[in-house]
């Protein structure tokens, strides 16, 4: 991932969202990560993180909030009618939190590894609480650079997705998409099958950028 080029593209959206009426909260951007800082996380967590994960975290920020919304009277329509707003956030210590929420998810409601549902829960790295019950996470069955996947607690219809083939080209992709979600009806529009991950590219993401008129 192009950091310079992320750092723009929330320039970008900053600036335009207030322009049509919107709100957008105050951004979050700690330093970067120390390398023992994300030795000590490793250590809690009992494995290394994933590798474009840790290079967000060590050379972007150990710790990023973002989020906007449009203003009451504006809507899009059509297949993007569910879009309301955009949430990005991401840190060393929330994937520690976020990781022991889906071990609890596991432990007390998604145990069977054999149930086609339950077994999305496993095997996973839990870093991002979408603060309903749903999480996002790295499928750790994917190396050391893993897919990112939705996990929805509630047999959401983007449950088991993939978002990206890693955390770079997740957040490349999302940040193209004016980071908007997170939950699964609002980014639905922009995957073709659970397999592929956002696209940046389709008809729908093209739209949305002209009615908003972002340059992403």
């Amino acid at each position: 991932m192009d950091f310079a080029l992320l750092r723009e593209r929330l320039h970008i959206v900053a600036e335009r969202i207030p322009e049509i009426g919107g709100t957008v909260r105050e951004l979050v951007m700690d330093p970067p990560a120390t390398e023992a800082e994300i030795a000590e996380a490793e250590r809690e967590l009992g494995r290394r993180l994933p590798v474009s994960f840790r290079k967000a975290l060590a050379e972007f920020s150990s710790n990023f909030i973002r989020h906007w919304i449009f203003p009451e009277a504006f809507r899009l329509t059509g297949d993007l009618v569910g879009i309301f707003g955009g949430s990005a956030h991401w840190g060393l210590h929330p994937v520690i939190e976020c990781e022991s929420q889906r071990k609890d998810w596991v432990k007390n409601v998604f145990s069977n590894p054999l149930d086609e549902y339950d077994k999305v829960w496993h095997n996973k790295l839990a870093f991002l609480d979408l603060g309903n019950g749903d999480f996002l996470a790295f499928d750790l069955n994917g190396g050391d650079d893993p897919p990112v996947v939705y996990l929805s607690h509630d047999d959401g219809e983007g449950h088991g997705y993939v978002l990206g083939r890693n955390f770079a080209e997740f957040l490349d992709h999302w940040s193209r998409l004016a980071f908007v979600g997170l939950e699964d009806w609002q980014w639905l529009p922009f995957v073709k099958d659970r397999s592929v991950g956002l696209d940046p590219e389709c008809g729908l993401a093209r739209e949305m950028r002209e009615i908003l008129k972002l340059n992403l």
